[in-house]
């Protein structure tokens, strides 16, 4: 979703960027198991940026896609109560607001995965609709292939 390096200082960020690398190293549950124990440190009113962050790394922690979904969801909740301030807050390149065409992307996938096509396509037409917030490096570019990806998936459903 965005460079852990971004947030310079924050060490829930750091924490949650330590807790990533393992999950993208393959150890899923012990990802699980340390984002869990942030998500309790954090709480269900703690920060938003972090709330979001966490949630929707911990999407991809998930075995589960109805648990993956319901991660998600925590994501898109948590990033949708974000201050005004830290919506338009840039951490380097990365506008806050340019994590939504990412949150809407993985609900897409997760409702792919849950053969509820009709929902898939509402947060993809959501992803579209936030793209003007994603730059042309490489992270949007990532975006957008996995937009594009996710669309033909869903066209031969």
């Amino acid at each position: 979703m965005t460079d852990m390096r971004d947030a310079p200082g924050d060490i829930v960020m750091t924490r949650i960027g330590q807790v990533t690398m393992l999950l993208h190293g393959g150890d899923r549950e012990e990802a699980r198991n340390r984002f869990g124990a942030l998500w309790s440190e954090i709480g269900e009113d703690g920060d938003a940026l972090h709330r979001c962050t966490l949630a929707h790394y911990m999407a991809d922690a998930q075995d589960d896609a109805r648990d993956e979904l319901a991660w998600d969801l925590r994501a898109l909740a948590a990033a949708d109560t974000l201050s005004r301030d830290r919506r338009t807050a840039r951490h380097a390149s990365l506008a806050v607001r340019a994590f939504y065409p990412s949150l809407h992307l993985s609900l897409a996938a997760d409702y792919l995965k849950l053969r509820r096509p009709e929902e898939a396509r509402l947060h993809l037409g959501r992803a579209h609709a936030a793209l003007d917030a994603l730059s042309g490096d490489a992270y949007g570019n990532d975006i957008r292939e996995a937009l594009r990806r996710l669309e033909r998936e869903l066209d031969a459903v």
